[in-house]
């Protein structure tokens, strides 16, 4: 009863949304609800010395952007939760793809201003192929930006989904009065700098509030209230749950205005943890057996003790600190002595936990993205994660070949981060990374001559069409610098193609060869592969 108890607690949650959206803004004040700091810091901290609890890298503070997703965890109320704030930028989407897989539930954040953005697209495609629900907050109300009915009908017709508004803005800007609350039957007045003012629909008519229900803009919203209850889509959890219905929140991350009542009411809604699929079937949270699964591994997030921190997420059961489990990959059994969760870079010993939980284990360079951990006899696996293939390739080297051995560590070890991906070409058994976007390679040079102490010289081979190839139909003859022949780090060979006329051309010459896209295999199958 006490697994069944527990998890009935849990909620966890990514924020997921566009570049300067406000995801990293609301993060913090949902921190401030869960008392886990004082005062919230913002990405744009470079000013005034204050930076983001969740941007815990030194280049996410110079630089203003979130370039990894961290996971804080705090008690709310009579809840457990753990918020994943993942990074924006379009260039570090594989991160975001992989921590979406360790949720149940997403809050994508739409700025009113600019309304739905291509980053904000792609994430909320993956999530709808994870059948996972979506709770939309329209940021920036204090500002002028697009009408309220304007962006959700842009959210029904670019994201095929139904919208429910849980609120309704009156007004934006400079005459932004605050929000009918149409889930908890109330007005929450927006008075500038202090604290909003919660009024009962039953109170509006009291004289107090005369200049509030006579103001031009607050009788506009009333007509825009009659038409939504009219015309609107009816409210349903099921559908929430289900993916298919997204219920909508307006308010202001940094004034703040309306968070308090959007995250009141989402941890109200929002699902606990649900059962996960594995090789074997279906596995439930209270299944009283503990079992997860790695999303992602940070090297070095304290420098001084060059750590490496495996991220877990908990599926079923209860973890207990010194629990011996076994590893699905090599069956392995590993005793979990040192466990921690997290506020960003911040940490404490955690003791126990249970489904739905993320927790952080210490990582002796064993573990991999996506392996299960299994206590018990039964052998079984989580789903693979999914991995998807760069588009940018440069050759790297270290520039003092005295450094190798320290070079060789770092591109091991931010490989095995998933920061980039690596291949090895297989005539000359030189270093290529792979990435999706130029960023990628910037916070991979910093981090090796900050991290490493190994400064690296980076040559670019363009951008290329990578193509997976079953080792029996590989000929190397077939192959040369415009069309080029590499291996992945599990030894699967793959083509660069040069450009698709390239890709075309070789596939009208060899048609029996087999070319594998992994961006539709949309999972890293070496069994496919091989």
């Amino acid at each position: 009863m006490k697994i069944n108890d527990e998890v009935s607690k849990r909620k966890t949650f990514a924020i997921i949304s566009h570049p300067d959206a406000g995801k990293t803004t609301l993060t913090e004040k949902l921190l401030l609800f869960g008392n886990l700091i004082r005062s919230a810091g913002t990405v744009k901290g470079k000013k005034s010395g204050k930076f983001a609890t969740s941007d815990w890298m030194e280049i996410e503070k110079q630089r203003g952007i979130s370039v990894t997703s961290s996971v804080m965890n705090f008690p709310y109320k009579d809840y457990q939760v753990n918020i994943l704030d993942t990074p924006g930028h379009e260039d570090f989407s594989e991160d975001t793809y992989r921590t979406l897989t360790a949720v149940d539930s997403v809050v994508m954040i739409i700025d009113a201003t600019k309304g739905i953005e291509a980053q904000t697209l792609k994430l909320f495609k993956v999530c709808r192929m994870r059948g996972i629900p979506i709770f939309t907050f329209i940021n920036k109300l204090d500002r002028e930006g697009r009408e309220p009915l304007e962006l959700l009908e842009e959210i029904e017709q670019v994201l095929n989904i139904q919208t429910y508004p849980m609120n309704w803005p009156v007004g934006m800007g400079k005459r932004f009065l605050g929000i009918f609350d149409r889930y908890n039957k109330q007005f929450v007045r927006y008075n500038g700098n202090e604290e909003e003012t919660y009024i009962p629909y039953a109170d509006l008519d009291n004289p107090a509030y005369q200049s509030l229900v006579t103001d031009p803009t607050y009788k506009e919203t009333e007509d825009e209230l009659l038409l939504l209850d009219e015309a609107g889509d009816n409210y349903s959890l099921e559908a929430i749950l289900k993916g298919e219905q997204t219920p909508v929140f307006f308010g202001s991350a940094l004034a703040p205005f309306g968070v308090q009542t959007f995250f009141d009411t989402f941890i109200e809604m929002a699902p606990n943890p649900t059962p996960r699929k594995t090789t074997e079937g279906i596995t439930s949270p209270d299944n009283p057996e503990f079992s997860g699964f790695i999303f992602k591994i940070q090297a070095n997030m304290n420098p001084a003790h060059r750590d490496r921190i495996a991220f877990l997420r908990v599926c079923s059961g209860k973890f207990e600190r010194g629990m011996s489990v076994k590893l699905a990959r090599t069956d392995k059994v590993i005793k979990l002595s040192q466990s921690q969760q997290f506020v960003a870079s911040a940490r404490d010993t955690v003791e126990e936990a249970y489904a739905g939980d993320i927790i952080g284990i210490y990582d002796p360079n064993i573990y991999r993205i996506g392996d299960t951990l299994i206590e018990g006899k039964e052998h079984y696996e989580y789903d693979e994660l999914p991995q998807f293939p760069p588009e940018l390739f440069k050759k790297v080297t270290a520039k003092n070949v005295m450094k190798g051995k320290q070079f060789k560590k770092g591109l091991e070890q931010l490989v095995q981060e998933g920061a980039i991906q690596l291949f090895k070409s297989h005539r000359t058994d030189s270093y290529i990374i792979g990435a999706v976007g130029e960023l990628q390679y910037e916070v991979f040079e910093y981090r090796m001559k900050n991290e490493y102490n190994v400064e690296i010289l980076l040559e670019s081979i363009g951008e290329r069409i990578p193509r997976w190839l079953k080792t029996d139909q590989v000929d190397e003859s077939l192959f040369d610098d415009r069309n080029l022949l590499v291996k992945d780090r599990e030894g699967n060979y793959l083509c660069l193609f040069k450009n698709d006329f390239a890709l075309r051309w070789f596939e009208d010459k060899h048609p029996k060869i087999e070319l594998i896209d992994l961006f539709e295999v949309n999972q890293y199958d070496q069994s496919y592969v091989n």
